[in-house]
């Protein structure tokens, strides 16, 4: 296996369209990097470039310490594995996983050691010998990441693997892709556009924004700490909520009520005095009734008429309409739905949703007394999207300091 670099790697198409901006990525050998943002962001492209099928415009890119800019894909000792599984009809199991083995002239007994090994490790001992017209696209997607094991290459590269499988095989696969990873403590570069695949699967995400990488950082960092407003409005399902606030006074006003504020917002309010875009995920939410009384000064308890309730078992959404002033920033915010593909980080929607305990006992159409847990607050400047509650947040990756009273 080998570590991957990319140094401000630029893909510049001849009509002067800028599909990858000064790309700079560090993959460390056996590690799981996940490439995920919006269509046409720039991921696949990417991919397309450490794989050699796409020329790189500027920068360098290294794989194994060797700079391979000008290397053909067959001599940069990388195997790949695409979202559609390009098997051979006519040839069984065993003859499209070591069909690359055979065109490199690869002693037969080699050749069958290393399938039947690949075989083995992915449950496929049984279908060596069917066709994949008599294969599910579960086994048929196993027998396209098979080819590439058997290659033992320097580092996977797989692109959007397994979007065309049904919701619940695609879990199952999910589970088998990060198993095989770690036993064969593989370098993979793993593109997708589901945000649920990357956050479970990699060690790192990164995300990109119209050729840009915005954030690098292991997931449960992206989730507490996103450096900017479109990480923030990315990350998480339900998306987070967004409305106008002020920093004043030493205080931070909402159109929830005014919010105690911690760590590195309690810093900014000492040098700053501006409008603001405020952030709350669901769970940040909480019925006010359930909130122990140590914990209440933490937030704010607030009223809200409960438009609609749906119980998900373990727990509840409830959604309710408040004027967020959204319409102080409704061009960022409209930027950010459009470029992050989600509906519900609109501007123009002033609906929240609010993720409570199944023990509530809530129902709608109540004007009921929640309560905002604020330190977990996110603060973005409007004008640069930098969330001020981050310790450097314009630097992509970086850590933060973590709420405290």
């Amino acid at each position: 296996m080998a570590d991957i670099v990319l140094d401000q790697v630029t893909k510049r198409y001849p009509d002067g369209t800028l599909a990858v901006d000064k790309l700079s990525l560090d993959i460390a050998d056996g590690e799981l990097v996940i490439l995920v943002g919006p269509s046409g962001c720039g991921k696949s492209t990417t991919l397309n470039m450490l794989a050699g099928l796409e020329d790189i415009t500027e920068g360098e890119l290294r794989i194994g310490g060797k700079v391979v800019n000008d290397k053909t894909p067959r001599d940069r000792d990388i195997a790949m594995v695409f979202q559609s599984y390009a098997l051979y009809p006519h040839m069984t199991v065993r003859e499209n996983m070591g069909f690359a083995l055979k065109l490199a002239k690869t002693p037969k007994g080699i050749i069958n050691q290393k399938v039947t090994e690949a075989a083995e490790s992915l449950g496929l001992t049984d279908l060596l010998d069917r066709k994949p017209a008599n294969l599910s696209g579960g086994q048929q997607q196993r027998v396209a990441m098979g080819r590439a094991i058997v290659r033992d290459p320097a580092a996977f590269l797989m692109d959007e693997p397994l979007s065309n499988l049904d919701a619940k095989l695609r879990v199952q696969m999910r589970l088998e892709v990060a198993k095989l990873q770690k036993r064969l403590g593989a370098t993979m570069v793993y593109v997708t556009h589901d945000q649920t695949e990357a956050m479970t699967l990699g060690d790192r995400v990164a995300i990109l924004r119209a050729g840009v990488l915005q954030q690098a950082a292991p997931p449960q960092e992206l989730y507490d700490r996103p450096v900017n407003l479109f990480v923030a409005g990315f990350i998480g399902s339900p998306a987070m909520n967004f409305m106008s606030g002020t920093l004043a006074g030493g205080s931070l006003r909402t159109a929830l009520g005014d919010m105690p504020v911690f760590g590195r917002v309690r810093q900014e309010l000492s040098t700053t005095s501006q409008d603001v875009i405020v952030g709350i995920r669901p769970e940040n939410f909480q019925d006010a009734a359930l909130v122990p009384a140590d914990l209440r000064p933490n937030g704010i308890t607030f009223q809200a008429t409960i438009d609609v309730l749906e119980s998900l078992g373990a727990e509840k959404y409830a959604y309710f309409t408040k004027d967020l002033g959204k319409a102080k920033f409704v061009a960022e915010l409209e930027e950010l739905a459009r470029d992050a593909g989600r509906a519900d980080a609109g501007a123009s929607d002033e609906t929240v949703v609010a993720r409570l305990d199944s023990s509530t006992r809530i129902s709608e159409g109540d004007n009921a007394q929640l309560w905002a847990d604020a330190r977990w607050l996110h603060v973005f400047d409007p004008a640069t999207g930098r969330n001020l509650a981050v310790a450097d947040a314009g630097a992509p990756g970086h850590g933060a300091t973590t709420p405290s009273g």
